[in-house]
């Protein structure tokens, strides 16, 4: 009985994430009248949806700058968190902690609370209308979420590895790059992911700070495919590009989905 019941749990939960993605699906194959019609599969799949999807604006440019937007996000966000982490989980100096509450508040901001002033700075530093622009100011909320998480995981670390490293004479950046790091590929695994998707949905900051449609990512060039009310939208063409989109996340979640396990469960068990 009480793996039945699991086994009914497991279903309905699968059932509730998976039937989004599922529906987004058969909602890309529609056209015309059919998308009022309610079908498992549609009877006459449109699959010209999907070359519409590139035909209509550059949207592969637009994805072209998602991943450079994100990965480069990415990068600078785990490069940062990495040394404060360090320096957080394993330096001993006054006001450790609410430096860390600070690195948390921040995050808790809408971004609506904070666009006019990034604004301003963008427009300061002439990255409108620049993909930089997008980097900078994605690292509001991916860099302390990442410092949050790296700063746990770090503490959980052996000190023996950190006094033998110092004994033998290693600096702290040894130590973070030949000590630390290897043994922290589950939860920069994890942590870094997060924060990709993050940058790869975000839409305000980018549908803010760019203009034109060559420096657009995903997001936005999705809000301005087709116009008018939303009887006359493509829903079709709309959904096929959302699910373009989200292919590759699925695709990078399961190559990586054994180191993301072992990322969010470091640091469960000690000794």
């Amino acid at each position: 009985m009480k793996r039945a019941l699991f086994g009914a749990l497991v279903a309905a939960i699968a059932f509730y994430t998976l039937f989004p993605f599922y529906w987004a699906i058969v909602t890309s194959l529609k056209s015309g009248s059919a998308l009022f019609e309610v079908d498992a599969w549609p009877r006459a799949p449109a699959w010209r949806n999907y070359p519409l999807v590139f035909q209509q604006q550059p949207f592969f440019t637009s994805i072209l700058n998602s991943v450079l937007v994100a990965t480069t996000t990415v990068g600078l966000s785990l490069l940062l968190s990495v040394t404060a982490s360090f320096a957080l989980a394993r330096v001993r100096f006054r006001g450790r902690g609410a430096l860390l509450m600070v690195f948390l508040g921040v995050s808790m901001f809408p971004q609506i609370a904070v666009l006019s002033g990034m604004f301003e700075l963008i427009r300061w530093l002439g990255l409108y209308n620049r993909f930089p622009s997008m980097t900078v100011s994605y690292l509001i909320f991916t860099l302390p979420f990442t410092v949050w998480v790296l700063t746990t995981f770090m503490r959980e670390l052996p000190r023996e590895l950190e006094e033998a490293a110092t004994m033998d004479g290693a600096t702290p950046w040894t130590i973070i790059t030949r000590v630390f790091l290897p043994l922290m590929g589950p939860s920069l695994v994890t942590t870094g992911l997060l924060a990709f998707i993050a940058a790869w949905n975000e839409f305000l900051f980018a549908l803010t700070f760019t203009l034109t449609s060559e420096e657009r990512t995903v997001p936005v060039a999705i809000s301005l495919i087709g116009g008018g009310s939303a009887f006359e939208l493509p829903w079709g063409i709309i959904m096929a590009a959302s699910v373009v989109v989200t292919v590759p996340l699925i695709a990078l979640v399961l190559a990586f989905q054994r180191r993301i396990v072992s990322g969010l469960t470091a640091g469960a068990v000690k000794g």
